[in-house]
């Protein structure tokens, strides 16, 4: 097999810029500011924790400047009539109630769990925030629940907090879609501690049970949760599939990807990496579509390993990584990495094999965001020419020089081709010879038969002195027939005879 080499464009990723900058030992992700969901969550606990009391101190203040200012005209005010004594007593009750109304603003009442009348699918009279609908009646996933239940202890008390918290879900739908990604890991982690103390399980079981638990929450609660309108994943999915279109051009050798697509077995793994990425979008539970994702990668470095001949390194996965995104334009990336990463459970996607790949897809997108000039070894002036469709795509590069083995195999061929080259030349010499001493001697028979003198060798004739010889008459011409001698045995000539018809 021809070995291939590769020029590397600076595409490289260490083991430690995928782990968290807080040290913490899993690994981070760039929506979370390069935090694991651990980190991102106390950061996350201590901004909020910060900015309520920024507007406690507030709403404090308005307090104040709100009683200094009646204060101030209750006294100065002039004195009204008796018949405005109504409302005058009226306006203690309205300061107060203005005050609470400011403290609400600013209070943490929206985390409260539901009334009951709220849970039973009541709304209270006047509410705006009523459910559009009560919640979906059981379907396969809570079947399917059901009987990965029932064979465990703690199985109906499991259901039993599942389905109470994703109910009060469906109730909770105007609250923004990080508040809501935020009630659905902390769930995970009591039921998860739950587990634990209570069940007493091994890691292995409670990470099964919450896998179930994952799947028929997420099962019920994607339609809203994936995508919000509160959010900006629709336009940054828009922007990503510009991008990705803008960047058509790219080529494999621009990006350095170790592999070669003429090899069968490493296109049909492109095409499979590719299906894969845009699979993800059909998934409805966030352990599936990181699943596409594991998939995806294990197809790639397939085709790396019968590229090369070798199993890949990181260096040569990511840029596989990032063509492969590219070719495949996958719907919906953006919604489906936010998705992943707010509501998938922090076990898969802060360690082990699924949070890896899932980790460095997060680093392709960044880097297809950033893509410049630099990133393929061009200037910036042809890479704008590129992105604006001015330039037709660049010509492939040209091919790796031969190697000894090749060069030793052409040097062969060509000494063979000389030697029979050679051959040929003296066959075509010999046989050029031998038409020229077979075109004199017809010559010599034709004239020894007419008579006429030998043939001499062509040349200028020899210069003698004196006049001229004079040229002799032409003999008188004779009969072809007259030396032979046996003329008389010869029989008579045929004539021609008549018959009757």
């Amino acid at each position: 097999m021809t070995t291939q080499r590769f020029e590397r464009s600076g595409i490289h990723l260490d083991q430690s810029e995928l782990l968290c900058t807080k040290g913490c030992g899993f690994y981070g992700n760039a929506a979370w500011r390069g935090l694991c969901s651990k980190c991102w969550r106390d950061e996350n606990q201590k901004d909020k924790q910060t900015q309520i009391q920024e507007d406690w101190a507030l709403a404090e203040r308005l307090q104040k400047e709100e009683e200094v200012a009646y204060a101030s005209t209750h006294q100065t005010g002039p004195t009204q009539p008796p018949a405005s004594g109504r409302r005058e007593e009226k306006k203690p009750k309205e300061k107060a109630s203005k005050v609470k109304t400011v403290a609400k603003l600013f209070s943490t009442s929206t985390k409260t769990p539901p009334k009951k009348d709220h849970i039973s699918g009541e709304a209270t009279p006047g509410s705006s925030g009523g459910p559009r609908h009560g919640p979906p009646d059981p379907d396969q996933a809570t079947r399917d629940f059901i009987d990965f239940l029932k064979p465990l202890r703690p199985g109906r008390e499991i259901f039993k907090q599942c389905r109470a918290f994703t109910e009060s879900m469906f109730y909770k739908r105007e609250l923004g879609v990080e508040e809501l990604s935020e009630c659905v890991q902390d769930f995970y982690q009591k039921l998860s501690d739950y587990l634990h103390t209570q069940f007493k399980g091994s890691s292995e079981q409670v990470e099964s049970v919450m896998d179930e638990v994952e799947r028929y929450m997420m099962s019920r609660l994607y339609e809203g949760v994936f995508c919000p309108e509160s959010t900006d994943d629709e336009d940054k999915d828009l922007a990503i599939q510009k991008r990705i279109r803008a960047l058509h051009w790219v080529t494999m050798e621009m990006l350095c990807v170790p592999v070669d697509e003429e090899i069968p077995e490493v296109s049909d793994s492109v095409v499979k990496a590719i299906t894969d990425v845009i699979e993800m979008d059909s998934r409805r539970v966030p352990q599936q579509k990181l699943a596409c994702i594991t998939r995806c990668s294990k197809h790639i470095f397939s085709a790396i390993r019968a590229t090369k001949g070798e199993p890949a390194s990181a260096d040569d996965f990511l840029p596989a990584l990032i063509y492969t995104v590219l070719k495949a334009n996958p719907p919906r990336l953006q919604s489906n990495i936010q998705y992943v990463t707010r509501f998938c459970s922090p076990s898969r996607i802060m360690s082990g094999e699924d949070g890896y790949y899932f980790t460095n897809l997060c680093c392709a997108v960044a880097f297809i965001e950033k893509l410049d000039g630099r990133s393929l070894n061009m200037s910036s002036e042809d890479f704008e020419l590129h992105m604006s469709g001015q330039t037709p795509a660049p010509p492939r590069p040209p091919a790796p020089p031969p190697s000894l083995q090749q060069v030793q195999s052409g040097l062969d061929l060509l000494t063979g081709l000389g030697v029979r080259q050679e051959r040929v030349m003296e066959g075509a010499r010999r046989l050029e010879s031998d038409l020229i001493d077979w075109s004199q001697d017809v010559e010599h028979r034709v004239h020894g038969a007419l008579g006429g003198p030998p043939l001499e060798a062509e040349g200028p004739p020899p210069e003698t002195e004196g006049p001229p010889p004079t040229t002799e008459a032409p003999p008188a011409p004779s009969a072809i027939d007259a030396d032979n001698v046996e003329n008389d045995l010869l029989p008579p000539p045929l004539l021609p005879q008549l018959f009757a018809g």
